[in-house]
């Protein structure tokens, strides 16, 4: 079985795994969904009780007919809450205090603690845009999901804590805030929680490249050449867009790749999260395509070692590569600048006028949907259904008080 064979059994291939055409059809029927759900609320609400007014105390349009927000107005307010994924994890979740509490002195438990960090925040950020896939904002406003995400990010990375604490570090949000969307978030995720990311690749292909400067380096099925052979031809390759002189050598060469390596991890801390390449790409497209723009010729090199040029899969991989590069090339990355926040601000105040009133009080979905909602037995469910689970509760713990189990019927001869 193949790597790629692997990758195929898993749920990010098989359920979040799209073509452009799907991806944007997938949008656009959330965003016609949601914005019927809307609309429907805002009826439902004026019938109820002859007002149908929002929670801003501002009457919706006639009719219920809410100006809802579009496709790429969504997609903008989506994207600007994975940025600040990004700066929230950060902040959040390793500040300088606990740095120094951990008593991290050695470089490589300094290089671990940030690896973590990295693999947190593309973790929040792919469980927020896999979330906004099947659900609007216009539904679950991104603030309110965003904290739940990343704490749900911290379990599946194996950096478990507890809620209490976490919470405690965000003004404003309490533990039920963080809690009251996580099932709904988990729905929305499809019960899958396992992301594959591109950066064990490009550590992978960065040692590869460092043994073939060493002589040491092997190529892949069909390319016949001995690693002294794939030195030279290293040596030999253009020098990187830029620049002019070529390296001459091996220390020159290490300092080429390492360089190389250090903006394609930028590209995939960033740009890559940002953008749609998950969805349309493999974490090995994502990882060659941020090589490929932080040394084209290296890069290059590189698929020429593994795929042979005879072969019929060429030019499609490369196809697919400058693809995935163009994507990652045009993806802002920076903190939005003035024109941007303007539209921004015009997209959440408009976002604020037509969010499901049904939905916003998500700490109150959460404790109405609950078994056992604190001491009193069926707040928020049916009073038939409470009473039943009562007595099944009481009839089950009375049982278990019994070490044998309850006792057996009377046999009648």
């Amino acid at each position: 079985m193949t790597e790629d064979d692997i990758y195929r059994t898993s749920t990010q291939y098989r359920l979040w795994s799209f073509t452009s055409a799907t991806l944007a059809s997938l949008r656009a029927t959330t965003n016609a969904i949601a914005a019927d759900g809307v609309r429907d609320a805002y009826r439902s609400l004026k019938a109820n009780t002859g007002q149908g007014k929002s929670t801003q105390n501002e009457a919706p349009a006639a009719d219920g007919e809410v100006d809802c927000l579009t496709v790429e107005e969504e997609q903008t307010i989506v994207r600007y809450y994975c940025l600040c994924t990004l700066d929230f994890v950060d902040f959040c979740e390793y500040p300088t205090n606990v740095k120094v509490s951990l008593g991290l002195k050695s470089t490589q438990s300094l290089n671990e603690l940030f690896s973590s960090l990295i693999y947190l925040q593309a973790t929040a950020v792919q469980y927020l845009k896999r979330f906004y896939l099947t659900n609007s904002p216009m539904t679950y406003h991104p603030k309110e999901i965003m904290p739940t995400a990343v704490y749900l990010a911290m379990k599946s990375e194996d950096n478990f804590h507890y809620v209490k604490s976490f919470a405690e570090k965000l003004p404003n949000i309490t533990t039920e805030d963080i809690l009251a969307p996580e099932f709904i978030l988990t729905q929305g995720l499809r019960f899958t929680f396992d992301v594959r990311h591109p950066f064990h690749g490009l550590e992978g292909g960065f040692m590869e490249l460092l043994a073939l400067t060493n002589g040491k380096g092997q190529c892949g099925p069909g390319v016949n050449k001995s690693p002294k052979d794939l030195r030279d031809e290293m040596m030999a390759i253009e020098p990187p867009p830029g620049t002019s002189a070529k390296a001459t050598t091996v220390k020159e060469l290490v300092a080429r790749i390492q360089k190389a390596h250090g903006k394609a991890k930028e590209l995939l801390k960033t740009s890559a999260l940002l953008t749609d390449a998950y969805f349309l790409y493999t974490p090995s497209q994502i990882w060659l395509a941020t090589l490929l723009l932080a040394d084209e010729p290296l890069a290059r090199f590189y698929a020429d070692t593994k795929v042979p040029a005879t072969s019929g899969v060429k030019p499609k991989l490369l196809t697919a590569l400058k693809q995935c590069a163009e994507m990652l090339r045009s993806s802002p990355i920076a903190q939005p600048d003035k024109e941007e926040r303007k539209v921004l601000k015009r997209i959440d105040k408009k976002l604020t006028q037509c969010r499901n009133p049904q939905k916003m009080d998500l700490v109150g979905m959460n404790k109405a949907q609950k078994r056992d909602p604190g001491q009193n037995d069926g707040e928020g469910l049916d009073e038939n259904v409470a009473k039943k689970r009562r007595l099944e509760r009481e009839k089950s713990m009375k049982e278990s008080e019994d070490l044998f189990g309850p006792a057996l019927p009377d046999k009648k001869a």
